[in-house]
């Protein structure tokens, strides 16, 4: 090989080793080698063959000058013609003159030289890992100088490195599937988490709340979600959002208390590079990044008067502009907001828009707080024990009965997240399988001292001694002799304690 033929060859191959790096895109990297191939060997047509297991048949995957509508009858055989063939037996084969071989079958194109000479087709294996996975073939006009020989040896190089682009899109694509099934079941599983009868309550007023939620959630109307701070304002999003037809798309959501006014302003709408001191590249917006799906403003009451205005424009005409730019982006998408204030006292004292509050207040949700729920606390309560048990790996499973008396009484000023952090306390600091009064917050030992005197230290025993007793008839259904073998009392005792403590086991039977 002649030293300008030697340069051309590896110049050839550099550009085939550039494209393989630069694209992961399997058919935009082929095309590049095949364009490369058409300048140094003069190529015709060529052809990307790959093995499809569901039909074990070779079907031509990228072709180049061939049609869409050729390329589909390239679907061979293993060892039919010569493509076949080259894929069963993993050697290459050249004709020299197509019109001469029988084996060529000429299905994806009609091949014809441009001054009546012959043409040649190469067909080599693509192999990965000593397995052949599909074939590279290519044609072109026959000269009197050709050396086949070197010519296969050249395909041979380009579809080793073929192989390596295949084995790295397959890679690639398996993992983006990996992907897709995960947030296809991230989704499912946020879908199931936010389900309306996933939320806890059995109480009227909850019920009435599930039932809001039904008859918005596949509508496209905006919601105000109303309710003291702690209720699960966010929750009723979730389950709106996770309920209607936006379902698989973008849920964002943004807590107006938690950034200043400035910076929401960007957070909200993005913003154009060198729109103000730090900007220095353009920034995404979280209404552009819920495009489609829905966005949550917790806190909306929160929002400056200026703010407000901004706000007023996106849901009348569904359009802004980011920070320091021009362009009027259009907004598809679903708002649903929350406050805990009184909106209508915020109008009248020229803090919230009235205009913005009917525009938001479409339909209303107010979630009741827990002191107006009291019949949903034991389950909110039973759902955290479990919750905070299984992740700090204990075996809490019940309450006692003064336990139960504080939760109850208690006023829950904090709502359902105070009764979060209430039972996720107790359970750290409980050492057996039930909760007890002296493991819950000085906030409910507070108001069991308020409400009762204090007692003496017999008084003190007697409570204990009885809660002792209730817990273990709890546990054993009742069942008086089974309860003395827990406590150490003999059956005479634990009759005695029970009549003098009036204690009813038979309702104390789960």
């Amino acid at each position: 090989m002649d030293n300008n033929k030697l340069s051309r060859e590896v110049e050839l191959l550099s550009n085939i080793a550039k494209a393989l790096a630069e694209s992961l895109d399997l058919k935009k990297t082929i095309e590049s080698i095949f364009s490369q191939l058409e300048s140094y060997l003069d190529l015709q047509m060529g052809t990307i063959s790959l093995h499809d297991p569901e039909t074990d048949t070779l079907r031509a995957v990228i072709a180049h000058k061939i049609s869409e509508e050729d390329k589909k009858h390239g679907v061979y055989k293993i060892g039919e013609g010569i493509t076949g063939t080259v894929f069963a037996t993993g050697e290459a084969v050249v004709v020299a003159d197509i019109d001469m071989d029988p084996r060529f079958l000429g299905k994806t194109a009609t091949r014809k030289a441009r001054s009546g000479g012959r043409i040649a087709f190469f067909c080599v294996p693509i192999k990965l890992e000593n397995e052949v996975v599909g074939t590279l073939s290519v044609s072109r006009e026959t000269r009197h100088f050709d050396n086949f020989h070197a010519n296969v040896n050249l395909l041979n190089v380009i579809a080793t490195m073929v192989a390596q682009a295949i084995k790295l899109n397959k890679k690639v694509e398996n993992e983006l599937q990996s992907w897709r099934d995960e947030n296809r079941k991230l989704r499912e599983q946020l879908k199931t988490k936010f389900k309306v009868h996933n939320m806890i309550g059995t109480s009227n007023a909850m019920q009435k709340v599930f039932h809001l939620i039904e008859q918005v959630a596949q509508s496209n109307a905006t919601v105000m979600i109303r309710g003291e701070s702690g209720t699960g304002k966010d929750l009723v999003a979730h389950a709106i959002h996770y309920n209607s037809l936006r379902s698989n798309k973008p849920f964002i959501k943004i807590n107006c208390t938690a950034l200043p006014e400035s910076l929401l302003e960007s957070e909200l709408f993005g913003h154009e590079r060198g729109a103000f001191t730090g900007a220095v590249d353009r920034k995404i917006g979280r209404f552009e990044m819920a495009n489609g799906g829905t966005i949550f403003l917790d806190e909306i009451g929160d929002f400056s008067l200026s703010l407000q205005i901004k706000l007023l424009r996106i849901i009348q005409f569904k359009e802004f502009e980011r920070v320091g730019g021009t362009e009027t982006i259009k907004a598809n998408l679903r708002i649903i907001v929350a406050t805990n204030k009184n909106l209508e006292k915020e109008i009248k004292d020229g803090l919230f828009r009235e205009d913005l509050y009917y525009r938001i207040n479409v339909f209303p949700i107010y979630l009741p707080s827990l002191r107006e729920r009291k019949d949903d606390i034991m389950l909110l309560a039973d759902y955290f024990i479990v919750k905070f048990s299984q992740e700090n790996n204990k075996s809490i499973t019940r309450l006692s009965t003064p336990a139960i008396d504080m939760l109850t009484n208690y006023h829950w000023p904090g709502n359902v997240r105070e009764l979060e952090n209430c039972i996720e306390r107790a359970i750290l600091l409980c050492d057996s399988d039930t909760i007890r009064a002296e493991h819950l917050p000085p906030s409910l030992q507070m108001v069991r001292e308020v409400s009762a005197p204090a007692l003496t230290l017999p008084e003190m025993v007697e409570n204990l001694e009885r809660e002792m007793i209730v817990d273990a008839l709890k546990k054993t259904n009742g069942q008086q002799r089974k309860a003395a073998k827990l406590l150490g009392l003999t059956q005479r005792m634990m009759g005695y304690k029970v009549h003098k403590y009036n204690i009813k086991p038979k309702q104390l039977v789960y």
